[in-house]
């Protein structure tokens, strides 16, 4: 697959879990994808600025999206990626509480992953959240910019999204680069999309509270 001229900036850095990554083969796929997504809004961001010199609405601390969007794109080895952070790397009181609203969650927003205005497995959020960047001013009350002024919310650069979706397809079973390549023009990964809203995360909620509660270095529950 072709790639792109080395141009992201030099603060985009992948996330890393070595030992879970040696221990799951699909887990470097999908933390090599997400680095691709998000050198990819890197640049776009970057380009849109200089074209148009308007600000980035999106800062820390706005979950406007989060709270709004009733369709989530969702992908099968995203979802694989979320249960792992979730059970495994999530602690503390953020984990009681993901638990509570996994375990309440009745499909529809907010995102029964934002807690405190935040994204709480934000390391591993879906390539659809990723790529949703909004210019001008920040989102209103209720509003979905993507539908109330399309303008000022980003196009990814669908370059940096088939790179992505070409790491991704091992884990479907399709491996060879031939196939792999066939499988970005059709648009394979569209059949098996899902909504993030509708999942059944009371299946995660349950299988955290399996696994026990869990607490970082010098953290109590």
């Amino acid at each position: 697959m072709k790639k792109s001229r080395k141009s992201a900036n030099a603060q985009i850095k992948r996330f890393n879990s070595p030992e879970d990554e040696a221990r799951f083969a699909w887990l470097p796929m999908l933390l090599d994808a997400y680095e691709i997504i998000d050198k990819g809004i890197d640049i776009a961001i970057r380009r849109e600025k200089r074209k148009t010199q308007r600000r980035l609405a999106c800062s820390e601390g706005c979950g406007a999206c989060c709270k709004t969007h009733a369709d989530i794109p969702v992908y099968p080895l995203e979802l694989a990626g979320i249960y792992w952070f979730a059970i495994e790397k999530m602690t503390g009181q953020a984990r009681t509480v993901l638990m509570e609203q996994l375990a309440g969650h009745e499909g529809k927003p907010p995102c029964p992953f934002l807690i405190n205005e935040a994204c709480s497995i934000y390391p591993v959020r879906p390539v659809a959240c990723r790529q949703f960047i909004v210019f001008t001013k920040p989102c209103g009350k209720g509003e979905d910019a993507f539908h109330t002024r399309r303008e000022d919310v980003l196009t990814p650069l669908q370059d940096f999204t088939d790179q992505a979706f070409f790491a991704m397809l091992p884990f479907y079973g399709i491996t060879k680069e031939a196939d792999r390549i066939q499988a970005i023009k059709n648009k394979v990964l569209n059949t098996r999309v899902q909504n993030l809203q509708e999942c059944d995360w009371k299946a995660l909620a349950k299988k955290m509270e399996d696994a026990g509660p869990k607490t970082a270095p010098g953290e109590r529950i």
